[in-house]
């Protein structure tokens, strides 16, 4: 077999995908691919070099411009796979390049093209339409010439069967690593009930059904608690409306972006998760939050379940209904929670719970 790895993620810098491409690097330092030569085309390689030291890293960015990306992506990569001669390209952000390798390999994560885009939503992020129609396109392009496609979600390996044509035993579900926090800070004691949405502001992330929520609470006379949320209100036109909106909400608070270190701390302090996305490639914030064991509250949609497998202190809203999300709030607030609990779903083959096994099947004779 060719030695040869590399991993492409011109496009990667922050959140749950910047996560996915460090578990992806740390696997790689085990000792089962030293006689591997590893490759990693990457945005910033002070974000990651540290991860794996032998690795040799080169660095792309391919945010400048979309025009840069696809350059990269359908012209350079393929005079750069002649040199490097890789048994697997596996690129991590959702595109398929046009390279030269003997296996290709490429892990989609985002879900945005199969969410139906309402007027209002619309009318907030009119780009945002647009940019799920184009990403259907760039998904769709070369996706066959991929030994394999992954994804996070069973429903989502449903989805790309469907759309694009893929046999399902060519897709992987491929499970985010699990956090680990070992030390668990304990919530404030001042009769004040804590929650938090950490995510960033997109049109489906639904915020809205819990300023709407809050605004229930606020009129029954509740008032002994907190919203929190991950945004300051300047990053786009949907984060400015949510400003507009909420800002003068009694309850809710707007925190900013997050270091992930400070976010750790914050779910130490809190009593509750709200998660009311309308879509999602998994939710890390989730399987975050879950280390803490303490109370979840989810949007009552399949990736929710997928993402929360076994866990106790849930209960789930629908996403369309802040009534009812304003009283599963209640029943935290005043510690009379009823959760419905959750029990994890069995996922068919090919699946891989961790990298390791991911691995083991993108290797494999």
């Amino acid at each position: 077999m060719n030695q040869t790895i590399v991993i492409s993620a011109i496009s990667i810098r922050m959140a749950g995908m910047l996560s996915i491409l460090v578990d992806c690097l740390k696997e790689l330092e085990s000792p089962k691919y030293s006689g591997f030569k590893i490759y990693a085309i990457v945005k910033d390689r002070s974000l990651v070099e540290h991860v794996n030291p032998a690795v040799t890293y080169i660095q792309i960015d391919g945010t400048r411009s979309y025009v840069h990306r696809l350059y990269y992506e359908y012209f350079y990569f393929r005079k750069l796979s002649k040199q490097l001669k890789p048994f697997l390209w596996l690129s991590l952000h959702d595109v398929t390049p046009r390279v030269k390798a003997d296996r290709r390999a490429v892990y989609c994560h985002n879900p945005a093209p199969f969410y139906k885009v309402s007027w209002r939503e619309f009318l907030i992020e009119p780009k945002f339409a647009l940019f799920n129609l184009v990403y259907l396109i760039f998904y769709r392009i070369n996706i066959k010439r991929n030994k394999y496609t992954i994804v996070q979600q069973d429903w989502l390996r449903d989805e790309f069967a469907a759309i694009f044509g893929l046999r399902k035993e060519d897709i992987i579900v491929a499970r985010p690593e699990g956090v680990s926090q070992s030390e668990v800070s304990r919530p404030k004691v001042d009769g004040v009930k804590r929650f938090i949405f950490p995510a960033l502001p997109r049109v489906w992330k639904n915020f809205e059904v819990i300023g709407e929520a809050v605004t229930i609470l606020n009129a029954r006379g509740i008032t002994n608690f907190e919203v929190m949320w991950t945004l300051s209100g300047d990053e786009n036109k949907y984060a400015s409306w949510l400003k507009q909106q909420y800002a003068d909400v009694h309850g809710i608070h707007f925190l900013g972006g997050l270091k992930r270190s400070r976010l750790f701390e914050v779910y130490g302090e809190v009593d509750c998760l709200i998660f009311p996305s309308k879509l999602e490639s998994w939710g890390l914030p989730i399987s975050e939050f879950k280390n803490f064991n303490k109370a979840i509250l989810l949007a009552d949609l399949p990736y929710a379940h997928e993402t929360m497998g076994n866990y106790d202190k849930v209960s789930f809203f629908s996403p369309s209904s802040a009534a009812d999300l304003a009283e599963r709030m209640i029943g935290i607030i005043e510690g009379k929670d009823d959760f419905d609990g959750n029990t994890l779903k069995k996922i068919q083959q090919p699946y891989a719970k961790n990298w390791d096994a991911l691995f083991t099947i993108l290797l494999a004779p």
